[in-house]
């Protein structure tokens, strides 16, 4: 089980827990501006905002569980067992598979406004990053200094 939670006064807060049984290798990931990104459905994208946070790196790409961008924008990635629901890529959407969603977020977005806008044409698929590591079940606590959203794929 993992919690997340922000907390705003005169600065902005963002933090969660990670209660996992097992490590996946999880280290302090730093992506720096312009860094490729490779998305399945999405093309490369060579143009995006630093981010860093914890991630397992697998293939060169960093799985992000949770990160913040050089605006302050922060997602967390939380346990969502048994209740997250991915399709199949469809036709005039943003295809993302799950792993994907952070870092293609936060690459591109500042705000919590500007990441509601882009997930109106979103659809999360559930293509692993590989045979050995499930998709994992997740929803996302969204969050900038001014307001905070959960994402969930039912």
């Amino acid at each position: 089980m993992c919690t997340a939670a922000t907390y705003k006064t005169k600065d902005f807060y963002f933090g969660r827990t990670f209660d996992n049984e097992c490590s996946y290798s999880e280290q302090v990931v730093i992506t720096p501006r312009n860094y490729p990104f490779k998305f399945m459905h999405m093309g490369t994208v060579d143009s995006h905002y630093a981010m860093i946070g914890i991630a397992h790196v697998e293939q060169d790409y960093p799985l992000y569980y949770d990160a913040v961008n050089e605006k302050g924008l922060a997602i967390a990635g939380l346990n969502f067992t048994g209740n997250a629901y991915y399709g199949l890529p469809v036709q005039g959407r943003d295809n993302l598979a799950v792993y994907e969603l952070i870092p293609w977020l936060l690459g591109d977005c500042a705000t919590v406004k500007e990441c509601q806008k882009k997930l109106e044409k979103v659809n999360l698929t559930n293509i692993s990053i590989n045979d050995e590591l499930p998709v994992a079940q997740l929803h996302w606590i969204i969050a900038d200094k001014e307001e905070a959203i959960t994402l969930e794929a039912v």
